[in-house]
């Protein structure tokens, strides 16, 4: 019965863990363009519309780390793009609402808003789910994105921007980056609301301190979250090694100078108290008294965030389409309009999360929940870069495993002669710091892994430790200042443990530098910025991905194609992955 049990939970943790085969290419799938370091960095900036590299991203996992893995990495992107969506649809109301004296807010929330509890908007977005219900329309109907219409879309972007930033130059005062208390009692008692006004700061150049930047900076992460697309093309380069860390430089150059630039033009025109929360580019232009300016880049974001609305719905309806053809899902989710060729079940329950969400919650709560998905599945991925470069081939593993299995068999009488141990083996402290082999093993890929769980738990405490008690860590406090220092240490050990271990020589094309450091600072900068969010929106992330385990357990571990086969295939079938 217990040997019964033993083989019944071994079945079920291979299921959780197994992975899809890597089938060759056909030579017609083979792409002939070779993409240079312009063209990548093209292809990072215009990710949103880039709908194949999220796909491409969520089946790497599945590959590499294997199927729960990969659901939880597609769940929680179903999620992002539901969440952009309504993120698009907010920001497409109220800047139409400007445009019209904000006619429709007042109206909706003097009606609503004494009925509508307080962690929810204060009144339903009618215009966002109308916007969403235009877009599910067009989507049925078989609209797709346009190369011209992009390009033509990218453009318009870089120009207001650029006149964002200038005119916030021109037109600005750098004595709004020297605010006092006085300034804000000033500005208090010339508006007629009051609580229009944001919370004043301690002054100077950074009001809220090293702490606000930090808060900030986690808000916004989820611009950075296509650069797999310089990843995925950046194979096709004559040069990878080259071509894709200048071309993932100059994106995150972009990124953050178009985030810096606008935001210091921003709060020269207007005092950081006063930037409007929601639209806050065209009511900076009216408060400096370039009304014109104004309307114009309220026009130009509708017609960009419309189109945007577009790719994003196009996407998420595609990812869960993929994941139903593949049985993570349920399978009717999969189903094609035959006239139109679109995924019609998956564009309506697009429309429907997408809907709830852009009615329902506020754009800070949004994004803030946006930037968590985000953050989580590059936490995700830097994981797995970490562990699988330090893991053996598949068949070599597998051979291997065979030979212990043999070994561990009992002795048959008439042949008492036990076999001798390998030199060095018996020793376990010895083989985590100085290993036998030089290339890896089972054993050592599993230390990997092992050291890889306990540094994310202990990066976890650290981070903790460090948002919520930064002051008592950093003014000496003996606790906390001891606990951190310990943790460091400790993390500092595990490190150099995972680095003695050998890696995998297979040539790939791009290989992340700098292992296991860049990868373990990479997770911590990840997990320390999760942890700047609010406890409502883990709460909420929590329940999605409360979920999604319970539709994974539930249907997808017993309907995916691999469900349905023996979970050990043949050795023929199985390949290496790509351990980048």
């Amino acid at each position: 019965m217990s040997g019964m049990l033993g083989q019944r939970v071994g079945q079920f943790g291979e299921k959780l863990v197994r992975k899809r085969p890597l089938e060759p290419r056909e030579e017609s799938e083979i792409p002939t363009l070779h993409p240079n370091i312009l063209n990548l960095v093209l292809f990072g900036v215009n990710t949103p519309k880039a709908r194949i590299y999220i796909l491409a991203g969520a089946m790497a996992v599945y590959v590499t780390m294997g199927q729960l893995h990969a659901f939880i990495t597609g769940w929680n992107l179903i999620l992002h793009l539901g969440i952009a969506t309504a993120c698009v649809t907010r920001a497409w109301s109220y800047t139409f609402d400007s445009l019209i004296g904000n006619h429709i807010s007042q109206v909706l929330e003097g009606t609503f808003s004494e009925h509508v509890p307080s962690f929810l908007s204060p009144y339903p977005d009618i215009v966002a789910l109308v916007l969403v219900l235009v877009m599910t329309g067009l989507l049925i109907l078989g609209v797709h994105d346009s190369a011209l219409v992009s390009k033509v879309s990218e453009g318009v972007n870089v120009l207001v921007l650029s006149f964002m930033i200038l005119s916030g130059f021109i037109k600005g005062d750098l004595h709004n980056w020297q605010l006092t208390e006085q300034d804000y009692k000033l500005a208090a008692s010339g508006s007629n609301d009051t609580s229009s006004l944001g919370p004043l700061g301690s002054g100077g150049f950074v009001p809220f301190g090293f702490e606000g930047i930090l808060r900030g900076a986690a808000m916004p992460f989820y611009s950075y979250f296509g650069l797999n697309a310089i990843i995925t093309t950046g194979k096709e380069t004559p040069n990878p090694q080259r071509s894709i860390p200048w071309s993932i430089g100059i994106i995150i150059s972009i990124c953050f100078l178009a985030y810096s630039g606008v935001s210091a033009a921003l709060t020269l025109m207007v005092p950081y108290y006063q930037i409007h929360p929601y639209n806050p580019l065209p009511q900076a232009f009216h408060h400096v008294g370039w009304a014109p300016a104004g309307y114009f880049v309220a026009v130009v974001i509708l017609c960009a965030l419309f189109y945007s609305l577009l790719l994003v719905m196009l996407t998420m309806s595609q990812l869960i389409c993929a994941m139903a053809e593949d049985g993570l899902l349920f399978q009717g989710l999969g189903q094609i309009y035959a006239r139109r060729g679109t995924p019609l079940v998956a564009v309506l329950v697009s429309a429907i999360l997408s809907g709830i969400l852009a009615v329902l919650f506020e754009i800070f709560h949004l994004v803030e929940l946006l930037s968590v998905g985000a953050l989580f599945v590059y936490f995700l991925v830097t994981f797995s870069v970490l562990v699988l470069r330090y893991q053996p081939d598949q068949s070599f593993s597998k051979k291997e495993k065979v030979e212990e299995e043999i070994e561990m068999e009992p002795i048959v009488e008439g042949n008492p002669s036990p076999s001798v141990p390998e030199a060095g083996t018996s020793n376990p402290l010895k083989s985590l710091c100085n290993p036998i082999s030089t290339t890896p093993t089972l054993k050592s890929g599993q230390i990997v892994y092992g050291c890889a769980f306990l540094l994310v738990l202990l990066l976890t405490i650290l981070s903790l430790l460090l948002a919520l008690w930064p002051s008592r860590v950093f003014s000496g406090d003996p606790g906390f200042t001891a606990g951190a220092v310990l943790l460091l240490l400790l993390i500092a050990g595990i490190t150099a443990i995972i680095w003695r271990q050998p890696q995998n020589p297979s040539p790939l094309p791009f290989r992340v530098p700098a292992l296991p450091v860049l990868p373990v600072l990479s997770i911590f900068v990840n997990v320390y910025l999760m942890m700047q969010m609010s406890s409502a929106t883990w709460a909420q992330c929590g329940i999605w991905n409360a979920l999604g385990l319970a539709t994974y357990f539930g249907y997808g571990i017993r309907h995916s194609p691999e469900g349905k086969r023996d979970p050990q295939p043949p050795a023929s079938s199985l390949q290496l992955p790509d351990p980048s």
